[in-house]
């Protein structure tokens, strides 16, 4: 915190990701209000997913090889304009395949945005702060995911409407568009190349031959792929809990809490020394949070459990984001960020289909009704959460075995 720089970024990214929650938590609540298909909700993560998947890699690219801070410029601008027409959507009452539209421009900013942001936050903090400004981004993530969803909550259930919430989404990406504005430039030591095969898979390459990192990014895929019970909060809130909009937000905004205190303990700590065995028991805890979650039906028992999971997710981000950008040379980070990220996406948004798509099999299709075929669906996604760690202990031996993060510091 003693860098300007680092002060202006984390300002304005904790402003933008509250817009960015209370996004997310519009959309969902709009999508299951106006089709009540936990399917809808499934299609938000593929929707997102496609062009993330398709451009990350040249994103990658990109932030190699060209300012970061005009990459970062740019891509703020074009989420801004998807931003705007979500808010036209709403207001309007446009058909619900717009919402998908403008989600899926929305994930084209993404896929340049993430990698950018990436590799550009090591130019703003020495080696030795890296790990302490990764842990006090991972709480300003947190902060804003607790303020997002309730604010979102609380606003829809005032306005009986989403397009407040979509109108101040697109004023935190303006705040952080200014503030990245504001940060001095670097001068721009890579040089400008063509886009070729070659460049693109150097990243890939990378993580591969690297395996503590590979380990940690695909422990990180398929367990977030198989857990990602948020994607049908609005199912709990509406069908199981009954506990309303209000309720909604406070349920989203749950796992931030419990990520937040955590990611504050251990910005406060000595780096960790066993990092390895660190990451592993925390996504084995976010996996049995995740299944006690899904048989709960007291909604004391399931905010506890889903402020368990995001306590256990801190743990994770913060151990795989160091790995990732503090071994990686800083004329590759934009292309293994890519990498990273399309991991990152890829279990987020197809984590979100893989959750909506499997409710909605197990309601429709073998009959079990709303309430046994969500939590069917929650509960053996967090079976495959535990089955995941096990596999990587087994594949990866070198994750038990790792030690203390590089460039690690109080």
């Amino acid at each position: 915190m003693r860098w300007r720089d680092y002060r202006l970024y984390l300002a304005g990214t904790v402003i933008a990701n509250i817009g960015l929650n209370m996004q997310t938590t519009a959309v969902a609540w709009d999508l299951y209000n106006l089709t009540g298909s936990a399917l809808s909700l499934g299609l938000v993560g593929l929707v997102q997913v496609v062009p993330v998947f398709a451009l990350t890699l040249p994103a990658g690219h990109v932030a190699d090889h060209h300012d970061r801070r005009r990459v970062l410029l740019t891509a703020e601008l074009f989420l801004g304009l998807a931003t705007l027409s979500l808010a036209m959507v709403s207001h309007f009452q446009w058909p619900v395949w717009m919402i998908y539209a403008c989600l899926f421009c929305s994930g084209i900013g993404r896929a340049f945005q993430s990698p950018a942001r990436q590799s550009f936050m090591p130019q703003l903090v020495p080696r030795e702060d890296f790990s302490n400004a990764v842990t006090w981004s991972s709480a300003g993530w947190q902060i804003s995911s607790v303020a997002g969803p309730s604010l979102a909550g609380a606003l829809i259930a005032l306005a009986k409407s989403t397009t407040i919430v979509y109108v101040l989404d697109f004023c935190a990406i303006m705040f952080l568009f200014y503030a990245i504005l504001a940060i001095k430039p670097r001068p721009f030591v890579g040089k400008s190349a063509a886009m070729s095969m070659e460049s693109l898979v150097a990243g890939t390459k990378f993580v591969w031959k690297t395996k503590i990192v590979l380990a940690a990014i695909t422990l990180d895929l398929f367990a977030v792929l198989f857990g990602a019970a948020i994607a049908l909060l609005p199912i709990y809130a509406k069908d199981i809990l009954n506990v309303g909009k209000v309720g909604f937000g406070w349920m989203r905004a749950a796992p931030a809490i419990g990520a937040l205190v955590m990611g504050l303990y251990i910005a406060r700590r000595p780096p960790m020394k066993s990092a390895g065995k660190a990451l592993l028991w925390a996504v084995a805890g976010f996996g049995a949070a995740t299944i006690v979650f899904g048989f709960s039906r007291w909604y004391w028992l399931s905010l506890l459990m889903l402020m368990l999971t995001g306590v256990f997710d801190n743990i994770s981000v913060v151990i795989r984001h160091t790995l990732v950008q503090m071994m990686t040379p800083d004329e590759m980070r934009g292309r293994v960020s890519a990498v990273n990220s399309l991991f990152i996406g890829l279990s987020n948004e197809l984590g979100d289909f893989e959750s909506g798509f499997a409710a909605w099999y197990f309601i429709t299709s073998l009959g079990m009704g709303t309430e046994r075929g969500a939590t069917a669906a929650v509960v053996t996604g967090g079976i495959g959460t535990l089955i995941v760690v096990i596999a990587t202990a087994a594949i990866w031996p070198e994750v038990r075995r790792f030690g203390a993060l590089p460039g690690g510091s109080r």
